[in-house]
């Protein structure tokens, strides 16, 4: 795709969807709709108006200057998509609830499992989101070893150990160093001398956007004959800039992404960086005869065709046609390619992840706590005195004050990080607290590759203001 290709129109896109179905829906026949099914033409109005105000009340998600949570609006094709399927509202449960949507969810599964380096009879399915992923996961992890531990990091989603509650399955937690890695020696210690059944290690942690060393925990389980599952949730994407052909990006873990290929099981979240509408995840198993572990029968679903019905492989039975459409049509439009499509998108952010770091970097105002491994970037106003306690109330302060900024609001996130691991990113920091908040961006956008100077620079005048001479 060109440089200069043009940002599609979401009412063009719509427009045309929507005209579509339509079409599609007349062909079958004119009918008159039932009375029940009609609204007051003045209740609708104001209903209406109401409900639209009331969305004014998000924060700008779709804005350069939010670099707060992992939120960010859908890319206009997944808009388009999903409003033209979700018209029909098709259900990807069986067959005969969405036909061509299974199809599509068949093909766009494919092809995320075979951006993560997966072998063609790799099982999976969508699902909700990464919660729903990451139980599958689990479960099956369950099913294999009952008797043994599932081991998570402590810097692992906190789905895992709810998910092990729900499932009354045993959930071991392992430490992480200062950036919130799973520690190698700790996991060493943990399989030679615990019944560890599987191990989760996460491609790109919620909070730091760390990366576990995949590749090397994946040596020590092997050796210990031990599973693994990756919790690719939100960095499973990012695989495409491991690629030989991808652009190099300093202090990317592109080995640690390769490794994922090896694993047992990955959880992904095409709702995080594969552009999509929420919910949709993905659950991928390399060995399809997990499978077994869904298998039921239903009276009324599985009856229209003897090939598999998503439902058969899924834990969820209503699953919405439209998620698969969505990601389907969008995968065409943005393929997953190292230098195109989703590749020059994440490429976008991890470099602005970088830049943000180097303007921290040049600013007294600021001082960055680890140069960021993805799109994440953690940071505190630089204190008058180095204590906890004044660095947990400077980032509050900041906090707030950026994004009530009158003129151009920045909306950044906390993050709340014990006094070792503070203390150990940086030496200069006095522990007088258990644990301080900092400061941590999410730059989920391309668009913040090129406005990190100017935001970066807007927070330190924020930090620190000019003092009148």
């Amino acid at each position: 795709m060109s440089d200069d290709a043009p940002y599609p129109s979401v009412d063009a896109l719509l427009h045309r969807a929507l005209e579509h179905v339509e079409e599609w829906e007349q062909s079958w026949g004119a009918f008159d709709r039932h009375p029940s099914l009609g609204v007051d033409p003045d209740r609708l109005d104001r209903v209406f108006g109401e409900y639209l105000e009331r969305l004014e009340g998000n924060y700008p998600f779709h804005h350069p200057r939010y670099a707060g949570q992992m939120l960010k609006p859908p890319h206009p094709v997944a808009v388009a998509a999903y409003a033209a399927a979700q018209r029909i509202n098709p259900n990807n449960h069986a067959l005969d609830g969405g036909p061509p949507t299974s199809q599509m969810e068949q093909e766009a599964v494919a092809e995320l499992a075979h951006m993560l380096g997966l072998p063609d009879e790799t099982l999976g399915h969508l699902t909700g989101g990464g919660t729903v992923a990451n139980l599958e996961a689990l479960w099956v992890a369950r099913e294999l070893h009952p008797d043994a531990s599932i081991a998570v990091s402590a810097d692992a989603h906190y789905t895992h150990e709810r998910m092990g509650r729900v499932l009354d399955a045993d959930v071991t937690s392992l430490p992480t160093d200062a950036r919130g890695r799973l520690r190698l020696d700790a996991l060493e210690d943990a399989l030679q001398h615990e019944s560890i059944g599987t191990v989760v290690l996460t491609a790109g942690t919620t909070g730091l956007g760390s990366v576990d060393p995949i590749a090397d925990a994946l040596a020590l389980c092997r050796d210990h004959g031990v599973r693994v599952h990756v919790d690719a949730a939100y960095g499973g994407f990012f695989r495409l800039m491991a690629d030989d052909a991808a652009p190099t990006v300093e202090g990317f873990p592109a080995r640690d992404f390769v490794a994922i290929e090896q694993a047992d099981s990955v959880a992904i979240d095409p709702h995080k960086h594969g552009l999509q509408p929420y919910g949709c995840g993905c659950i991928l198993f390399r060995d399809p005869a997990v499978g077994r572990f869904y298998k039921h029968d239903s009276p009324y679903t599985y009856f229209t065709s003897d090939d598999l019905h998503l439902g058969e492989i899924s834990l969820e039975c209503s699953r919405a046609g439209a998620a698969a459409g969505a990601l389907w049509c969008t995968l065409r439009a943005l393929p997953l390619a190292p230098t195109d499509g989703v590749g020059a998108i994440v490429g976008a952010c991890l470099r602005a992840a970088r830049a943000w770091a180097d303007h921290i970097r040049k600013r007294d105002a600021l001082t960055l706590l680890t140069p960021p491994e993805t799109d994440i970037v953690a940071y505190v106003p630089t204190p008058d005195a180095p204590t906890l306690s004044a660095i947990d109330a400077a980032s509050q302060s900041l906090f707030e004050r950026a994004m009530d900024d009158p003129d151009e609001p920045v909306f950044t996130s906390l993050y709340r990080l014990p006094a070792e691991a503070l203390t150990t990113l940086c030496p200069q920091f006095e522990a007088d607290q258990d644990e301080a908040a900092v400061l941590r961006s999410v730059l989920m956008k391309p668009e913040h590759e090129t406005c990190a100077a100017d935001v970066v620079d807007q927070l330190a005048t924020l930090a620190r203001p000019p003092t009148d001479a």
